[in-house]
């Protein structure tokens, strides 16, 4: 079999999530134009974070476990871009004609045990909120068992609302309104540029080589892209998201509605539950899942990935799931949906667009994920999990 024989199928998958991209996005138009917008941003999202192999998870355990430091120096950029692309908007209040606002949340016990929980389940599971959905995208059967238990874990979470409700809290506190947008800019700059020197102490990686045309050229096919490409070009779709929708970039409420509307079709009624009660949340739960925003990224996220991985030549599921990573997917999974469901969100709601937002939670939550993360790398080798591994495209 020659070499175009085999390429074939690679074809037909890209081809074929292209198509899927090309139906889903106008069947979400009937909120208007703005959720087919979002399901594009989400397969460029997907493209990106698949391409730049831009995983929290693995950047995490290589810092902690090697003392590599080029995956979370990346995340610092990517902050540092999306806080200087954000503010202006925030401090305007909207842009183009319409209003935008940051993610904000409280800052208390129910944050902290949150995020921690997800920190734990992040080096489990082998993902976070956004590389379990670009791994799926790559062909991770593995992934999409952690899937499946994040979304069970996010509505297991709703049904315990009422008590993490209750834990004492402080308010939300937004850097941008208290000190004023520039003041607050110049603050949270600085702060990663301490951090960025910080780190830059630990393992560096080595110079690449000096590209050639046609290695560029492969490369922008192929992958892998520049980490620090991808920090770019995630702020930058980040802000996108803000400048269609209104609001930053997020991806576990799309989890929580899907493990609500499964658990609906096997018998359970939304009405026995406080959270699912309220009229917001019972009108998200009834509508489709391409008129949510989250959904709808989420899902373009998944073929976007797909699609870049087809084209690379490396879209090859396996179903062999040893027995131990099996347990891990399943855990990690749980671990993943209750956390970020109690925490307010995931690396990317929580961390990623709070952080931008200004919120001070943002930076709470990544201190508690951390934390949960030096206990999840410490647990992985009981499930057969390796904890030391060359960059690749994948996000644990």
């Amino acid at each position: 079999m020659n070499a175009t024989h085999r390429q074939q199928p690679q074809w037909i998958v890209a081809g074929g999530a292209l198509a899927v991209l090309a139906a889903v996005t106008p069947l979400a138009g009937a909120g208007g134009a703005t959720t087919p917008a979002l399901v594009v941003i989400g397969g460029l999202l997907g493209i990106v974070l698949y391409h730049a192999a831009f995983g929290f998870t693995a950047a995490y355990r290589r810092w902690f476990v090697e003392g590599a430091t080029d995956g979370v120096r990346a995340q610092l950029v990517m902050l540092a871009a999306a806080t200087l692309l954000f503010a202006p908007v925030l401090a305007a209040g909207g842009i183009f004609g319409h209003g935008a606002g940051g993610i904000y949340a409280p800052v208390g016990w129910r944050l902290f045990i949150g995020a921690f929980l997800f920190g734990i389940g992040m080096q489990l599971g082998g993902g976070c909120g956004s590389g379990t959905l670009f791994t799926i995208g790559g062909g991770s059967l593995r992934m999409a068992v952690t899937l499946v238990f994040f979304c069970a874990g996010s509505w297991w979470a709703t049904l315990d609302m009422p008590f993490w409700q209750s834990l004492p809290t402080f308010p939300a506190i937004s850097l941008g309104k208290e000190l004023g947008w520039t003041a607050a800019t110049l603050l949270q700059l600085g702060l990663i540029a301490v951090l960025w020197s910080l780190l830059g102490r630990g393992k560096r990686p080595a110079k690449p080589p000096q590209m050639t045309r046609a290695a560029f050229q492969q490369i922008l096919v192929s992958g892998p892209w520049p980490l620090l490409a991808g920090a770019l070009l995630l702020a930058l779709l980040n802000w996108a998201t803000l400048v269609i929708s209104g609001h930053p970039w997020t991806v576990t409420w799309g989890f929580a509605i899907w493990g609500a509307k499964t658990a609906a079709l096997l018998g359970w009624e939304p009405a026995t539950s406080a959270f699912w009660s309220d009229p917001w949340t019972r009108a998200a739960l009834e509508n489709g899942i391409l008129v949510d925003h989250s959904s709808a990224m989420d899902i373009g996220i998944i073929l976007g990935a797909m699609i870049a991985a087809a084209l690379a030549g490396r879209f090859h599921p396996t179903i062999a799931i040893p027995a131990r990573s099996l347990a891990a997917a399943i855990i990690g999974g749980l671990m993943l949906g209750y956390g970020a469901r109690v925490g307010f969100g995931c690396n990317i709601g929580a961390f990623f667009s709070g952080v931008a937002s200004m919120s001070l939670h943002g930076w709470g939550w990544i201190v508690a994920a951390l934390a949960g993360c030096r206990i999840g790398i410490w647990l992985r080798p009981a499930f057969g999990l390796a904890n030391r591994q060359a960059r690749e495209i994948t996000s644990g």
